[in-house]
Order: C-alpha cells, then sequence, then structure tokens
C-alpha cells in the first residue's frame, strides 16, 4: 500500500495530473457531441434500418419485447413494457468507436506537437555552451534537470528491479535449505 501511494505522489508531482484533466475536460466535451450525434441522428438511422430488414409496419419491429403491456386502445405501450432497443445498442457502440477515435486524433496532434516544441539541437548548443564556459539559458538548465532527474529515475528502477531479483534469489536458497533439511530427517 505504500508504494502505491508513493508511486500515485510521483504520478502527481510530474504534471501528468494536469494533462489528465486537460483530457478530461476535452473528452467530456467530445463525448457529449458524439452522444447527441449518435441517439439523434444515428440511432433514428439504425432503427429505421432495422425496421426495414424485419419489415414491420409499425415500430415494434425494432424492439425484442420481454413484456408486451398494451393500452386501452390495443397500441404497445412503451412506458410499461420491457424491451430491448437495439439501436440503443448498436448507438453505443458507434458512440464509443467514435469517441476512442476523437480522442486517439487529439492526443495524437497533442504528442505532435510536444515534440515538435522539443529542441532537436540542444544538446549540442549545451555542450558548446558549457564547453566555452558560457551561461545557459533557463530552458537549457531545465532540459539538463529533467534529463538528470529521467537519468536517476531510470538508475532507481534498475536498483529496485535487481533488489527484488535479489529477493527471489535468496527465497529460492531458503527453500533449497529447507527442503535439504527436511529430506535429511
Amino acid at each position: 500500500m505504500k508504494k502505491f501511494f508513493s508511486e500515485f505522489k510521483k504520478f502527481i508531482s510530474r504534471g501528468n495530473v494536469i494533462d489528465l484533466a486537460v483530457g478530461v475536460i476535452i473528452g467530456g466535451a467530445f463525448t457529449a457531441i458524439v452522444t447527441a450525434l449518435t441517439n439523434g441522428i444515428l440511432k433514428p438511422l439504425i432503427n429505421f434500418i432495422i425496421s426495414l430488414i424485419i419489415g414491420g409496419d409499425d415500430a415494434t419491429g425494432i424492439y425484442t419485447f420481454l413484456k408486451v403491456v398494451n393500452d386501452a386502445d390495443g397500441v404497445v405501450d412503451m412506458a410499461a413494457s420491457i424491451y430491448i432497443d437495439w439501436g440503443a445498442l448498436i448507438s453505443a457502440i458507434i458512440n464509443f468507436f467514435l469517441v476512442a477515435l476523437i480522442l486517439f486524433i487529439i492526443i495524437k496532434a497533442i504528442n505532435k506537437a510536444k515534440d515538435a516544441a522539443k529542441d532537436p539541437k540542444i544538446e549540442e548548443r549545451i555542450t558548446k555552451k558549457q564547453a566555452a564556459g558560457k551561461k545557459l539559458s533557463k530552458k537549457e538548465q531545465k532540459y539538463l534537470a529533467d534529463l538528470e532527474a529521467a537519468k536517476l529515475a531510470a538508475e532507481e528502477e534498475k536498483r529496485k528491479a535487481e533488489e527484488e531479483a535479489n529477493k527471489l534469489t535468496r527465497s529460492e536458497q531458503l527453500l533449497t535449505e529447507i527442503k535439504m533439511l527436511l529430506e535429511k530427517k
């Protein structure tokens, strides 16, 4: 549990939370647009196509009724009946894929913009400035700090992985010793 909270703290401190919040807000806005599209336009079209395929004269052909309740005039009371709305299901599936596609396009555009913002020659410029004894800009200093932080994080992950491997080895050694002791008896 302690590891979970330390990872969560690391996640929050990275600044990814802001990216996540922006993604949720944009995703919510696009979800509303796509839901309106699927419920207002696609669902009626899907229900129309289903009714053409089934060949019913009324809208009841697009539903699978589990319990039919008729009103006094003999017309199906949709509010009281229990039914499966296939158009709603198909519409929800299309809704999901459209939202996923839009979010994919947005994330791809954001990543492309981030990559474009990166200076590909920054390392070369830093090396030249350091060799000449010139002062680095704030952007260059931040780049070096981020690079060092990433390097330290990678080393820490490697150290943790080695510790885990050693733990397994120690556990295996203990199990072997226990097995040998049991065999001696």
